[in-house]
C-alpha cells in the first residue's frame, strides 16, 4: 500500500514538473509575441515597424511577426518577386518566370517548380528563413501547413488593385530595412499616380468594357479589378458593374454589350499563344455581325492592352500605366 502512494506522488510530482515546462514554454512564446509588439514603432500602409522586427496582417487575416533582414527567401509568386527584387531583396528559390516578364535578380535562384506545381520537398530542401506565397492561390495556400510544421515563416499575401502593390512594397522594403527604396518605389510611385488621376476630367461621362481574353474564355471585369480599378480612377464608367462590386470573373454576354454600346473596349490579353487567344475573341465576338455595329469598334477604340502593364501587375511602373491609359482616353489632356 504505501508503496503504491509512493508511486502516485512521484507521477504527481513528474506531471508537476513536466506541465510546468510546458506553461513555462507556452509562456515564453507569449512574451516573444509581445516583446515584439512593444516599445516605439512606426506604422505605414498597415504594417508596423521596429528596431529588429515588422508586424502585419497577412492575407489569411493573420499577424504576423518578422525578423528584419531574412537571408534566405524563397518566392512562388512572380508579382510579388519582382517588389521583393525592388525592395532590396534576394531569392534563393523562385517558380519559373515569364520570358515576358524576366526579374533579373532572381536569374542566380533555385527553380522550385512553376506556378501551377510549386515543389514542396525542394523548398524545404533549401532551408528558407521566409517562403512569400500567394494567398488567393490554392495550391500555395496547401503548402503552409507542412511549412510551418518545418518551422519556415510563411508571407501570404493577396494582391488585387494598387493599394495592395503599396502595402507590399513598404512590408517589403521594411523588412529589407530600404526606407530609400520605399520612397523611390512607394512613395513616389503614388504621388506620381495621383497626380495623373487628377488630371482626368471627372464630366465626360465616358463608358467602357473591359475585357480578359484567353484561349479557352472570354470573360468581362468590374471596377474593382486590377485594371478595371484604373479604369474607374480615370472617371469611366464600366458596364460590368452591378450593386455590389466583386473580383469574382463575370461571363461574357454580347447582348448585353450590344445593348449597351460602350465607348471604349479594352481586352486584357492572356495565356502564351496568342493567336489562338485572337481565334477565340472572334469566335466568341467579332465574327458576329453585330459587333461591328458597336460604337468602339467602328471608332477606333477596340484597345488591346500591353500585357507587360496591364496583365501583369505594374508594381513601380504604376505611374507609367494609368498615363498610358490617360493617352488612350484623353489624348488632348495627356499628350
Amino acid at each position: 500500500m504505501r508503496l503504491r502512494k509512493t508511486t502516485v506522488l512521484m507521477i504527481f510530482v513528474l506531471i508537476i514538473l513536466f506541465g510546468g515546462c510546458g506553461v513555462k514554454e507556452q509562456n515564453n512564446t507569449v512574451n516573444k509575441k509581445e516583446n515584439a509588439e512593444e516599445g516605439e514603432f512606426t506604422e505605414e500602409f498597415g504594417v508596423a515597424i521596429y528596431d529588429d522586427s515588422v508586424s502585419f496582417t497577412d492575407g489569411r487575416g493573420e499577424k504576423v511577426i518578422l525578423k528584419k533582414n531574412p537571408e534566405r527567401v524563397v518566392c512562388l509568386f512572380n508579382s510579388y518577386l519582382e517588389i521583393w527584387d525592388s525592395a532590396g531583396g534576394k531569392v534563393i528559390g523562385t517558380i519559373e518566370d515569364s520570358a515576358e516578364k524576366s526579374i533579373e535578380g532572381a536569374k542566380d535562384a533555385e527553380i522550385v517548380g512553376t506556378l501551377g506545381a510549386p515543389s514542396l520537398e525542394k523548398i524545404i530542401s533549401l532551408e528558407p528563413d521566409i517562403v512569400i506565397l500567394n494567398a488567393n492561390s490554392k495550391i500555395n495556400m496547401e503548402l503552409v501547413p507542412a511549412l510551418e510544421q518545418n518551422g519556415i515563416d510563411v508571407v501570404a499575401l493577396n494582391y488585387f488593385v494598387k493599394e495592395d502593390y503599396f502595402e507590399i512594397i513598404r512590408l517589403f522594403t521594411a523588412l529589407t530595412d530600404r526606407d530609400d527604396l520605399f520612397e523611390e518605389y512607394g512613395l513616389k510611385v503614388k504621388s506620381d499616380v495621383k497626380s495623373i488621376i487628377e488630371k482626368a476630367p471627372k464630366d465626360k461621362n465616358i463608358t467602357a468594357l473591359l475585357m480578359v481574353a484567353s484561349a479557352k474564355n472570354i470573360t468581362v471585369r468590374d471596377s474593382s479589378s486590377y485594371v478595371g480599378q484604373m479604369l474607374k480612377d480615370l472617371n469611366l464608367e464600366n458596364i460590368s458593374d452591378g450593386p455590389v462590386l466583386s473580383t469574382e470573373v463575370k461571363a461574357f454576354s454580347l447582348e448585353t454589350i450590344l445593348k449597351e454600346d460602350p465607348d471604349y473596349i479594352f481586352v486584357q490579353l492572356t495565356g502564351t499563344d496568342q493567336n489562338k487567344v485572337f481565334e477565340k475573341l472572334k469566335e466568341d465576338a467579332e465574327s458576329n455581325p453585330a459587333w461591328a455595329s458597336l460604337k468602339a469598334v467602328k471608332e477606333g477604340r477596340y484597345i488591346f492592352l500591353p500585357k507587360d502593364l496591364y496583365m501583369y501587375k505594374a508594381n513601380h511602373r504604376y505611374a507609367e500605366a494609368y498615363e498610358g491609359l490617360g493617352k488612350i482616353i484623353y489624348p488632348d489632356i495627356f499628350n
